[in-house]
């Protein structure tokens, strides 16, 4: 779907049989290995080109990060499970050349069927509006010494918190919840001005920072990583504005792992439209 740096970087090519090669760029790393959602996105990029239905798009994504999955060439195996005439079912895994192990995912796809509409969330109180919210992009006040890795991923999506604190304030933490601003800043947007849905795989695998809300100074005392074990993105509709919000929560952190979840919200034309639900388990994992 298009010609954008997004779409670019996660193109595969068939090779016949169910095998796709691709090649995750650098660009995406987050820090040191591609974001977990740019991985998914490529698997699903693979199972749509195989399925070969386009009224069947893709509803549900269940990925396994079993291994490591590299910047650099990815190979893929990719099965029909089951072949709807409107609702198909699909397994696949990604891998780097050689690795015995990477990515494994089940998708759901489908047409539009009858049946019942709601939405039974809403955004949170207070949320402002992109252009009144700072940019993770700006500079940090001079004070603040940080030693983190960089992130590539974010010199191609710009986010803009409304809703939690910057790693500089004091503040007691009482709540994982917060809200941000994401927008890709090459938009991977169809001819009818809608987003590629698989991008929001990418901006869905963003759930860490509710665990670092939720921690306070503590965060800031060891440096940590949040490796995903899983990732599960429901795809409920298509997002055309240029700036979607991103509610985030942790729900429970423990025995060394954390359950959260994101919504993302379509807000351009009136009322807010929830176009993608993530959840994830994370693996703390603490480098000397």
């Amino acid at each position: 779907m298009g010609t954008s740096q997004f779409s670019r970087g996660t193109s595969v090519e068939g090779e016949g049989g169910g095998r796709y090669v691709g090649d995750l760029g650098e660009q995406w790393n987050c820090p040191i290995v591609p974001q977990g959602g740019i991985v998914a996105a490529t698997v699903a990029r693979a199972m749509q080109a195989e399925l070969r239905e386009p009224a069947q798009t893709l509803r549900s994504l269940n990925a396994v990060f079993a291994s490591q999955v590299r910047h650099g060439p990815v190979e893929i195996e990719v099965t029909v499970v089951r072949r709807g005439r409107s609702v198909s079912q699909l397994s696949a895994s990604l891998h780097n050349p050689g690795a015995p192990a990477g990515l494994v995912a089940l998708a759901v796809f489908g047409a539009q069927r009858e049946g019942f509409t709601f939405t039974d969330a809403e955004p949170p109180d207070g949320v402002q509006p992109p252009l009144e919210c700072p940019s993770f992009r700006d500079p940090a006040p001079d004070e603040f010494e940080e030693d983190r890795l960089p992130f590539n991923f974010w010199e191609h999506v710009e986010g803009r918190p409304t809703l939690g604190h910057a790693p500089w304030e004091d503040y007691e933490p009482t709540s994982s919840l917060r809200a941000s601003w994401y927008r890709f800043d090459d938009p991977p947007r169809a001819d009818d001005g809608t987003w590629d849905p698989l991008a929001l795989l990418a901006l869905c695998d963003t759930m860490p920072g509710a665990v670092g809300e939720r921690l306070g100074a503590q965060d800031r005392r060891r440096r940590w990583l949040p490796p995903s074990a899983d990732l599960t993105v429901h795809v409920l509709g298509e997002a055309r504005s240029e700036w979607v919000l991103a509610v985030n929560r942790a729900r429970h952190a423990g025995d060394g792992y954390a359950s959260a979840d994101m919504e993302l919200w379509d807000v351009d034309d009136g009322a807010p439209r929830l176009v993608a639900y993530g959840t994830q388990t994370m693996v703390f994992s603490f480098p000397k």
